[in-house]
């Protein structure tokens, strides 16, 4: 049995509720996303929990606090679905693709269940023409429906709807609570594996360490390294970089 790289939990939201809130933000809160690597155009983000309680600050790992911004403090529904998961949540942030946008073929280390940190994605503006892509396989997150997506996995997506897609990301802290939460949905963890993600292998941690090293952010480079102690403690070399 394959493990479980995307699946939809239980929580379901009323989308309705959810655009509300969305409306509430303003076309400058809007920022960047920081990966121009995966996608140059198109991806922007606003904070609802963040370093410091900063919602221009995006980057989704960091060893500081996390606190809510002042845009989730005037929006009361997306607190109640942020409050509705049981566990500690880090960064959690509403994550933009423009129409005709599309994020290109990427891994996000770390952000596995299995490492400790869910990743889950409840659409709040979307549509059956956005393609959503793990490791090849197509998935459709509906609106107001809780999905984990195991972002250590290969994803990818294209927005050929005439709206923006936009979801609500948390990044939530393994507890007990989210374990039966994954477990009443069916969830298979992935074996073990040396780089903390199965699809790190000897044979191409080190053409992912470059990858991660082009993307020149702090979360990326951190990565990168840890992946280099480790195939270093292994005894394995980079052959392709020769």
């Amino acid at each position: 049995m394959t493990f479980s790289r995307f699946l939809r939990l239980s929580p379901t939201f009323d989308t309705a509720l959810l655009q509300q809130d969305l409306a509430l933000i303003c076309s400058d809160e809007w920022v960047s996303h920081f990966n121009h690597t995966s996608a140059e155009t198109g991806w922007s983000c606003v904070s609802l929990r963040a370093v410091g309680g900063d919602q221009r600050h995006i980057i989704p790992f960091d060893h500081q606090a996390f606190e809510d911004t002042p845009v989730l403090q005037r929006c009361s529904y997306f607190r109640e679905v942020i409050d509705d998961f049981c566990c500690e949540k880090k960064s959690v942030r509403l994550m933009a693709l423009a129409p005709g946008a599309d994020i290109k073929p990427h891994r996000d280390p770390g952000t596995s269940l299995s490492q400790g940190l869910a990743r889950l994605h409840i659409p709040v503006q979307t549509s059956a023409e956005v393609e959503f892509l793990v490791e090849g396989e197509a998935v459709y997150f509906a609106p107001g429906q809780t999905w984990y997506l195991d972002a250590s996995c290969e994803h990818a997506v294209v927005n050929r709807s005439k709206q923006a897609r936009i979801h609500l990301v948390m990044d939530c802290v393994r507890n007990l609570w989210l374990e039966s939460l994954f477990a009443h949905a069916g969830f298979v963890a992935a074996q073990a594996s040396k780089y903390g993600d199965p699809n790190i292998t000897d044979a191409n941690v080190f053409h992912v360490i470059r990858i991660l090293q082009v993307q020149q952010n702090p979360a990326s480079l951190a990565c990168a390294t840890r992946l280099q102690t480790i195939a270093s403690q292994h005894g394995i070399t980079d052959q392709g970089g020769q």
